[in-house]
């Protein structure tokens, strides 16, 4: 039993200076985890393996004019959400998929060409939607690759995330779009699917030196056009509930509501949106005891806050595009 306590810690430790730096060296995150590298590299091997950990690259698709984010939420017919969510999962131009409790029973993350693409969005019939509202995003304020656990010190976050730690957005989300060719697009795609492949074999994967694959990657990545995104269920930190919160704050103080609440240690991902919501967000709280006293003194502290709605989720299908564990052992039994 007591192994398998520290195993759990070690799994968490590990997961936690991923999510700092999904391309850190093993050496480095043994040192801050307090394991030897063969032990680290044991673990680490495990939970992929068991689809409770993934490192990817993710393309910011704003900053690289690629398309457009939008949230939908849903209201399905009663018994009808788990095949609603499942066809937006199913979508691929869904990044994020959950079902919800509370005035909504579904939200889904759509990656459109245009707005204008929205004009044909559809679910396939019998899908069982009573009502949609969508919301574009407009600015991200924090997101999930920015997210810090809290497991490891302040040491760790500096060696392994680097000096400056603001929001990733917040550094590029005003700068005219990049443009990726040929070769920035095959990169990206193949960190994609696994985003601590060596330069080495990256290189060979798509077809080029092993000093330009690097050169491209430094700078995919100071542009602001790729991140690496450590993917593990919130559950593996500690984290019981996950929620999204949307919120109406009056337009002359929205900059200062969303820079406050990204700040905030639970806020996951924050987002400026369009539509009755100005500011959307996923928060994550170890139990449901906090829930109360969130709401209360952190959201009821905003500046301009007009309206406030907590959505719980229930289950989640789909992140940064890749289908959660549950998900993926739904589709490999069907």
């Amino acid at each position: 039993m007591q192994n398998d306590v520290k195993g759990r810690n070690l799994d968490r430790r590990i997961a936690a200076a991923l999510q700092l730096n999904g391309r850190a060296g093993w050496g480095a995150i043994a040192r801050h985890v307090g394991a030897s590298e063969s032990t680290v590299l044991r673990r680490a091997a495990q939970l992929t393996e068991s689809g409770q950990l993934r490192v990817i690259g993710v393309v910011d698709v704003l900053r690289c004019g690629l398309g457009v984010p939008v949230l939908v939420r849903a209201r399905c017919a009663p018994g009808t959400v788990g095949d609603v969510a499942e066809a937006f999962a199913a979508r691929p131009d869904a990044r994020y998929v959950s079902v919800l409790a509370g005035s909504a029973d579904c939200v889904a993350e759509l990656v459109l060409p245009s707005y204008a693409d929205l004009a044909e969005f559809r679910l396939p019939a019998g899908s069982s939607l009573l009502e949609t509202e969508t919301l574009a995003v407009i600015r991200t304020f924090t997101s999930n690759h920015d997210w810090n656990s809290g497991e490891l010190g302040e040491s760790a976050v500096t060696e392994l995330r680097g000096g400056d730690a603001r929001p990733f957005e917040e550094q590029h989300w005003e700068s005219p779009p990049e443009k990726l060719d040929e070769l920035d697009l095959a990169i990206c795609a193949a960190l994609g699917e696994d985003g601590r492949m060596s330069a080495k074999d990256l290189a060979r994967q798509v077809g080029t030196s092993e000093s330009t694959v690097s050169r491209r990657m430094d700078s995919l990545v100071r542009r602001g056009c790729l991140r690496f995104r450590t993917l593990a269920e919130p559950a593996l930190f500690g984290f019981t509930v996950e929620f999204m919160l949307w919120l109406s704050v009056l337009p002359s103080a929205l900059d200062a509501a969303g820079q406050q609440l990204a700040a905030h240690p639970a806020t996951k991902y924050l987002s400026a949106t369009t539509g009755r919501f100005n500011l959307a967000g996923q928060v994550v709280l170890r139990h449901h005891g906090e829930l109360y006293r969130y709401t209360t003194d952190v959201v009821g502290a905003l500046p301009g806050l007009q309206a406030a709605d907590v959505t719980l989720q229930v289950k989640t299908l789909k992140r940064a595009w890749a289908p959660t564990p549950a998900t993926r052992v739904n589709l490999e039994n069907p």
